[in-house]
């Protein structure tokens, strides 16, 4: 009687299993989530707050559309980048700032979901070079994204908040 049990049982078992075939598409890791709302920012952006300003902020979505690149213009002319991509199961980023150096960020494992802080950089010369030392976009109105940044020197902290409005794109 024990063996027909367990057989019964085994045989439903293995019967749920081979009815539910593993999916990879459906199979997504959280950063993928975070990269699809990072991606939603695709097009161009200006300061909400000083809409005169010359700076805009272009993202596009390039590698067959794993990697968002965030391109800042002061009028027609570059002024820095900074790269997202997936990494397992975190997003990071590379800043391309007019310093030289470049800063890589982390999405933090204990905050909110676009929540970057600093892991490593190159170039950087901490005694006389500031850099990025940390960075958030706030999307709950996704009409105007909040981006906020930190920058490190020696001399401390440098906090500031952007506020965006679409100028083109999606």
């Amino acid at each position: 009687m024990i063996d027909l049990v367990g057989t019964v049982l085994l045989g439903l078992a293995s019967a749920g299993t081979a009815s539910a075939p593993v999916d990879a598409a459906a199979q997504t890791l959280p950063a993928d989530a975070d990269f699809a709302r990072l991606a939603a920012l695709e097009g161009e952006w200006r300061n909400a707050e000083n809409p005169d300003s010359p700076l805009r902020i272009r993202f596009a979505l390039t590698a067959g559309g794993t990697v968002l690149q965030e391109s800042w213009f002061a009028g027609e002319r570059l002024h820095s980048l900074t790269i997202y991509h997936r990494d397992g199961d975190r997003l990071v980023l590379t800043h391309y700032c007019p310093q030289g150096n470049q800063p890589t960020l982390v999405q933090r494992e204990d905050g909110p979901p676009l929540d970057f802080i600093f892991r490593s950089a190159t170039d950087l010369d901490p005694a006389s070079e500031s850099h990025l030392h940390a960075l958030s976009f706030d999307l709950t109105n996704p009409d105007r994204p909040i981006r906020r940044e930190t920058y490190r020197s020696a001399a401390g902290d440098d906090p500031s908040a952007l506020v965006l409005e679409r100028t083109a794109g999606r």
